[in-house]
């Protein structure tokens, strides 16, 4: 069984926050522990800030990988102006270059289902150019995936209602962030070069 951590740990919200703030708590709490401890174990204060230490650096590693504003400009640029078979050619591309196997949902609430290592996964994305969605979307979606017993991804290039928003996070719906915008608009470029390839003459 593979484990999660908890979004709401204090791990995970480091790791979502800039790569600094880890290695500040880690200096803090290694001083604190050398200032408590007896002089004689006073060299092993340091080590009491190593876990934040390792958080540092995987934030870090992280968000230099992140891409930059001006990529996540141009990639919501390009999604919005999909057409609807465009951007479920990109998806279907961009899972498959994961490693996953996507198909095409075939009931309500959802448009793909998709099978990888984070297990079964329901995605509704039909409402991406919305401007602001509301929760009858994510309601449908957690509907559809209850009876799937899969998990749920939600997409849209377009800002959720403060209702939609807390809705998600106590369903736990993973909603589409600005890197995976840019790869959906990345497979989106790969398969339209090799729709417009020339073909081989026939022989």
């Amino acid at each position: 069984m593979k484990l999660k951590m908890a979004e709401r740990s204090l791990f995970a919200i480091l790791l979502r926050s800039p790569w600094w703030i880890s290695f500040v708590i880690a200096v803090v709490l290694g001083l604190l522990a050398s200032a408590m401890l007896p002089r004689q174990y006073a060299a092993l204060g340091p080590s009491a800030g190593f876990p934040f230490l390792v958080i540092g650096f995987i934030a870090a590693w992280k968000q230099l990988r992140a891409p930059s504003a001006s990529r996540i400009a141009q990639a919501r640029q390009a999604l919005a102006a999909m057409s609807w078979n465009e951007l479920s050619a990109a998806i279907e591309q961009a899972y498959r270059n994961k490693g996953c196997t996507i198909t095409r949902y075939a009931g309500n609430g959802a448009d793909f289902e998709i099978v990888g290592p984070q297990g079964k996964q329901l995605l509704g994305c039909k409402r991406w150019k919305a401007a602001r969605t509301g929760v009858e979307p994510l309601q449908e979606l957690a509907a559809a995936a209850e009876k799937e017993a899969a998990g749920m991804v939600f997409m849209s290039l377009g800002e959720l209602t403060e209702n939609a928003g807390r809705y998600a996070a106590q369903q736990r719906i993973a909603l589409m962030h600005d890197a995976d915008l840019v790869m959906l608009a990345s497979a989106a470029a790969g398969t339209q070069k090799v729709a417009q390839a020339p073909k081989g003459k026939a022989r």
